[in-house]
């Protein structure tokens, strides 16, 4: 018989709904480095021969581009004060600003830094998805 080992936290934000943060974290990230590759796509020459590499569908891209942050930033809108503690505080597990064992201390902190601007703070993170990752992982969900 398998015995259930009781936690020294329980979620209120569901790992899933951590989940799809992380994915959408990591798109935006992606995003975000794909611009910066030396010869990236976005090169346009027009030095001697007629070179246009730059690869814009125009609005249809923008609007493509911004939306997974829009989608992010209403995701974490819509968590009650519980959740977006707890997600702040998983970041700062994954970063390593704290362990598992201070989980506790870590989720206080969070509370007091969550506000209107929770999802801004957390798209200033530059390795939000892999904290977030970490951070799950660290306390086992």
């Amino acid at each position: 018989m398998k015995r259930h080992r009781d936690k020294e936290w329980d979620l209120s934000i569901g790992p899933d709904t951590v989940r799809l943060l992380i994915l959408k974290a990591k798109a935006l990230s992606a995003d975000i480095h794909d611009d910066y590759v030396d010869g990236g796509e976005h090169e346009v020459e027009f030095d001697g021969d007629w070179h246009d590499t730059h690869h814009h569908d125009g609005l249809v891209e923008e609007e493509a581009e911004n939306l997974t942050e829009k989608e992010f930033r209403a995701l974490v809108g819509d968590l009650n004060v519980d959740e977006a503690a707890e997600l702040v505080a998983l970041a700062w597990l994954g970063r390593g600003d704290y362990e598992a064992a201070e989980w506790g201390t870590a989720l206080v902190a969070a509370r007091d830094r969550v506000n209107r601007r929770t999802a801004g703070y957390l798209l200033g993170m530059p390795m939000l998805g892999d904290w977030l990752e970490d951070g799950l992982e660290a306390i086992g969900a």
